[in-house]
């Protein structure tokens, strides 16, 4: 993939040379951790540590976030995760949400967009209390106004959360992964989406996610971190469990590493489930136990709350498996 691991790095590179199953699952593992690990080399570089030596200090290029940031962060973490409460994702980007229009024969422009998100964001009072300081919106929508003028965030008022990456590009080197693009002005457009009413933000791939999360901390937003085990192909349920723990411990090592306040973050992972062809069939018992027992291993407890992905099931299935996982015997992280 064009890495090269110093030698003080073994135990890394055994851990991509030695997962097993697929090709595909390897790969998706494999670029995470050497992703992972240049970040972390970059930090031992001997100029960091002549720096060090000479100052008696790490230099870091982001300050330590005070007292009142880490209640902030907290405060708004804990007011999206409340019992009963949830996320609802309003994020559809344009290409996206074309689709939905085109079923009720409608022009995907501007203002249908603005209209059909008027419709969401201004529902019946009776929808309010099942959401908790969680909304997801699109880039687009944070800016749209309401017919009597009023911006979407205060029609929502504390609900506002933003999708902050840019989409997605081929990775070199891989066999189809791709790698998110957003990092770049990514402070900027946080300070000007906490002004514009946002609390939170989301990104998806694992290789970005501490530099993006620690970003967003400085500027008084939570990340929400979104590593996602896709479904596709046929693994079954514990070659899904092995691969989503990996690629957790990977993403929290790196959250470590960038000095991230995990009280301040929520993690959006995947449940634990088998492929969509994958023959053999599973219990929601079974898909809960492995999730949580995949979380238990790999997420420290120290993180606010666990706000789970459908992963492409129907929201029936979604539903009875998050109510299995909150019934599950395992102690919760």
């Amino acid at each position: 993939m064009g890495h090269s691991l110093p030698p003080q790095h073994n135990r890394l590179r055994s851990f991509g040379t030695h997962a097993d199953g697929g090709s595909g699952d390897f790969i998706r593992v494999r670029s995470s951790v050497l992703s992972l690990t240049h970040c972390h080399t970059r930090q031992t570089h001997p100029l960091l540590c002549q720096e060090r030596a000479a100052t008696g200090t790490m230099p870091y290029p982001y300050p330590a976030l005070t007292p009142e940031q880490k209640k902030e962060l907290s405060d708004i973490a804990h007011r999206i995760v409340a019992p009963g409460k949830g996320i609802l994702a309003a994020d559809e980007s344009t290409g996206s949400i074309a689709k939905r229009l085109q079923s009720i024969g409608t022009e995907n422009t501007e203002e249908n967009r603005r209209c059909y998100r008027q419709l969401l964001l201004t529902a019946d009072d009776c929808v309010n209390p099942c959401i908790g300081g969680g909304m997801i919106l699109f880039h687009e929508t944070l800016y749209q106004k309401a017919d009597d003028g009023r911006p979407f965030p205060q029609v929502i008022k504390s609900k506002g959360g933003v999708k902050v990456d840019k989409g997605v590009v081929p990775l070199a080197g891989t066999n189809g992964e791709t790698t998110t693009q957003g990092l770049d002005g990514l402070s900027e457009r946080c300070v000007q989406y906490k002004k514009d009413g946002a609390d939170f933000t989301i990104m998806e791939n694992a290789n970005v996610l501490a530099p993006y999360a620690s970003i967003c901390q400085q500027n008084g937003i939570i990340p929400i971190v979104e590593p996602e085990i896709l479904p596709d192909g046929d693994h079954d349920l514990k070659r899904c469990q092995h691969v989503t723990e990996k690629v957790l411990a990977a993403v929290y090592k790196a959250l470590h590493d960038h000095h991230v306040y995990l009280e301040g973050t929520l993690l959006k992972p995947n449940m634990v489930t088998p492929g969509h062809a994958c023959t053999q069939k599973y219990s929601n018992e079974e898909i809960a136990m492995a999730t949580v027992t995949a979380l238990c291993r790999t997420v420290p407890p120290a993180v606010t709350g666990v706000t789970f992905l459908s992963g492409g099931q129907s929201e029936e299935e979604a539903s009875i498996n998050l109510n299995v996982i909150n019934k599950c015997p395992l102690l919760k992280p």
